[in-house]
């Protein structure tokens, strides 16, 4: 029955914290490049500018779903609110949250309180991300701890990567165009989720598991966790090329940016949630 289905494979997971299946997991992507076109289209109507300042400054927001994740993790919300911040309702939860910024955003440009409502957007991010990240804070030193060495280590892990990346995309490959600021960061946040499960897997005393399908089966044939370095970039590296071409073909259209920071949204946000939850140990 249709209700059966979907208590398996989209209820359930959501309620008892299961793994990703393979149906769950395509409907969601079907459902995020859905997403992108249909925010698309009303960023179009709205007259907002949709580029490189405008992907920049939605970036807190992106730091906010992660950081929010890890508040449902540490069990401090015991009401269903919880389930709010558990994946993919936590996407039109930040969802909610960015747009109902960028409309307060846009109402102050036009009564002149400030001269773009850059300003604004980027602040009620950035405000909103300091509220969760302290909150987090509270609960490492009231109730678990703080391990900073985990985080500077995975902090190290992604730095290192993203710059031997970086190096090989540009010298070795001769991509000029991947020094473009948002490309650095698309490939900043996939491997700072690499490195987060890598070592979270491989390293850290809990030993978490990996959730998602792909990264999961890649994990138990390899035997490490540090082959989701080789999984990363098999996907990115093709997906940078694939982003430039479309990008000189049609010019750095508001699409392109979209596509840019969805691309950025599913590595770096699971990637800052899996940093920060090692850190607290839950």
């Amino acid at each position: 029955m249709i209700s059966d289905f979907i208590y398996k494979y989209y209820i359930d997971p959501i309620r008892y914290g299961e793994a990703y299946t393979l149906v769950d997991t395509l409907t969601y992507a079907a459902i995020l490049i859905v997403s992108v076109y249909l925010v698309y289209r009303w960023l179009k109507r709205t007259g907002i500018a949709i580029n490189s300042d405008f992907v920049l400054a939605t970036i807190p927001f992106v730091i906010l779903g992660g950081l929010l994740r890890v508040v449902e993790d540490t069990g401090m919300i015991g009401s269903d609110l919880k389930f709010l911040l558990i994946t993919p309702l936590i996407f039109f939860t930040i969802f909610g949250f960015t747009i109902l910024s960028l409309v307060t955003a846009r109402i102050l440009e036009r009564a002149e309180v400030f001269s773009s409502f850059l300003i604004p957007y980027r602040m009620a991010g950035v405000l909103l991300s300091i509220i969760a990240a302290g909150l987090l804070v509270w609960w490492g030193i009231t109730e678990t701890q703080l391990d900073f060495v985990v985080f500077f280590t995975i902090l190290a892990m992604a730095t290192v990567t993203t710059a031997l990346t970086y190096a090989a995309l540009r010298y070795l490959l001769k991509w000029e165009y991947v020094k473009n600021p948002l490309y650095i960061l698309l490939i900043f946040g996939h491997l700072l989720d690499a490195s987060a499960t890598s070592y979270g897997i491989d390293i850290h005393p809990i030993r978490y598991v990996e959730q998602h399908v792909v990264g999961g089966a890649l994990i138990d044939w390899a035997g490490t966790a540090f082959a989701m370095y080789p999984l990363k970039l098999a996907v990115l590296i093709p997906g940078i090329y694939i982003l430039e071409m479309y990008r000189r073909e049609n010019g750095e259209s508001g699409l392109w940016y979209l596509l840019l920071l969805a691309m950025i949204v599913v590595g770096m946000a699971p990637g800052l949630r899996g940093m920060m939850r090692m850190v607290l140990h839950v």
